[in-house]
């Protein structure tokens, strides 16, 4: 029954998609990161339906959908290199047939990264795609939050009807993810025009921001407690009252501490005492040897490399008494342990090159992003009042996102690349912009709001009058207007 279901609501989906051939997109994005067919027994598991709805999404953007606005930024570019990089290390890998098996999602995670600013031409496309990651992601972080605050946390799993441990279901990500999209929810709730500005938006958007923060404590994730500490501090600085709100929220997190589960208290404290915790122990031997490995193999030595890793190193444990506590150094040895760190994931499988166009790729993301929002946070017009919380909401995440990828691996995590193409975007669609209003003639006519989309394939003034086809040029000088750089930062 629970396969029949999910085929008929993305049938349902796919078939409002053929009269809006952008939700095609969001409908990938939503399979990419809820992947519903893990949640199916047969049906959608027997059917390769990531690529079938990409190749919708893909040939209706290439047919239908208006590409004079588009413009390809030199961040795309990096993402070309780095695939065909990745596809080359592939091909040489230590460990084919399990390099084989990450290639298999990682070129997706990439191609659809690569493609999707492609069609963010519009502030109502951009606050879609906002929406939907936000929505989807919403509804594991929803379920989990819900069962962390009736039991009162202390999972240790998030076991949302998934056993495995892919996508966001691991623990760390979704704690992560659940951190890094609390700004993007605030933003949607204070400059959304989808769902508009209301009692009930905000009462959700709060609940979810609520249900983000109990991610943690119900996955007893580390990770997620420093992303939180990071995010507050970071909220702090833009704060106009920030030693009100700073106060308030150190009241809030005492007050809380009682309430917490020991499990969790616990799990925390090892934190400090990483020599005593197998986990920190084994990782930082994973780095070292990674490092050494790397200093070996400049190239890298393809996806999984991690699998031909072998270390012994000494652990603290107590092995005495609750009365007679004793603690002895240890001897462990331990092989093919996973990277749990982003960087050296990066480093390790495409060596030097590879980690430099992973390592490029995100500062000038957050270069580009900081710049925007400083070009536009004293804007005074209107209609431009929702960039800057925008930039800065998506470069708070971004942040976020770059202190848990010390702790786990999430380096081609799809949703995370999807916020970079978020990102891209937002950029790219404000240059053309920008382009536009320098290219308005004086006596000519004025450009029209490309934001209002009654419906697909149309574009309407703001004063309602008349309709204009896609195709038709914004800035216009005797009915044509010179082609504007389709090469952006």
């Amino acid at each position: 029954m629970r396969d029949l279901v999910f085929a008929a609501y993305l049938l349902g989906l796919i078939g409002l998609a053929l009269k809006r051939p952008f939700l095609l997109l969001r409908v990938y994005a939503y399979i990419d990161i809820v992947s519903p067919q893990r949640l199916s027994y047969f049906l959608l598991n027997a059917i390769p339906i990531s690529a079938i709805t990409f190749a919708l999404a893909f040939g209706a953007w290439l047919l239908v959908d208006d590409k004079a606005d588009s413009r390809f930024s030199w961040r795309q570019i990096i993402m070309c290199v780095l695939l065909v990089w990745c596809g080359y290390t592939t091909l040489h890998a230590d460990f084919p047939i399990e390099a084989t098996a990450k290639w298999d999602w990682v070129w997706k995670s990439l191609v659809f990264a690569i493609f999707l600013p492609l069609t963010l031409r519009t502030k109502l496309r951009i606050e879609a795609l906002a929406l939907t990651l936000v929505l989807c992601a919403s509804s594991i972080i929803v379920t989990g939050g819900i069962k962390t605050a009736l039991s009162g946390g202390g999972y240790g799993v998030l076991n949302l009807m998934v056993e495995n441990n892919s996508g966001l279901y691991e623990s760390s990500i979704i704690s992560t993810v659940a951190i890094a999209i609390i700004p993007l929810i605030l933003w949607l709730a204070k400059h959304g025009t989808i769902f508009p500005p209301g009692r009930a938006v905000r009462l959700y958007a709060f609940a979810l921001c609520g249900a983000c923060l109990l991610i943690p404590v119900g996955t007893e994730a580390r990770t997620g407690l420093l992303c939180i500490a990071m995010l507050i501090g970071m909220m702090l600085l833009h704060s106009e009252r920030r030693i009100l709100y700073g106060a308030g929220i150190a009241a809030a997190a005492l007050i809380a501490i009682p309430f917490l589960p020991s499990s969790f208290t616990s799990r925390m404290n090892t934190i400090e005492s990483y020599q005593s915790d197998t986990s920190a122990s084994t990782r930082l031997a994973v780095w070292q040897w990674t490092w050494d490995y790397a200093k070996q193999h400049p190239g890298g030595g393809g996806f999984d490399a991690y699998r031909s890793n072998s270390f012994t190193y000494d652990m603290m444990q107590d092995t005495g008494t609750p009365t007679a506590p004793r603690i002895e150094r240890v001897r462990v040895t331990d092989k093919a342990r996973a990277y749990h760190n982003s960087y050296f994931e990066v480093l390790g499988e495409q060596g030097y090159f590879g980690f430099a166009l992973w390592m490029l790729l995100q500062i000038v993301s957050l270069g580009r992003t900081t710049a925007i929002y400083r070009r536009y946070r004293r804007d005074p017009a209107s209609d431009k009042a929702w960039i800057a919380p925008l930039a800065l909401a998506l470069m708070q995440g971004h942040l976020v996102y770059l202190l848990g990828a010390m702790f786990v691996g999430i380096a081609y995590q799809p949703f995370v690349f999807m916020l970079l193409a978020m990102q891209i975007g937002l950029s790219t669609y404000l240059a053309r912009k920008r382009w536009e209003e320098e290219h308005t003639p004086i006596f000519g006519k004025p450009p029209l709001s490309d934001d209002v989309l009654p419906k697909y394939g149309k574009r309407v003034d703001p004063g309602g009058k008349s309709n204009v086809p896609a195709g038709q040029p914004t800035g216009v000088m005797g009915g044509k207007r010179d082609r504007h750089p389709i090469i952006d930062v």
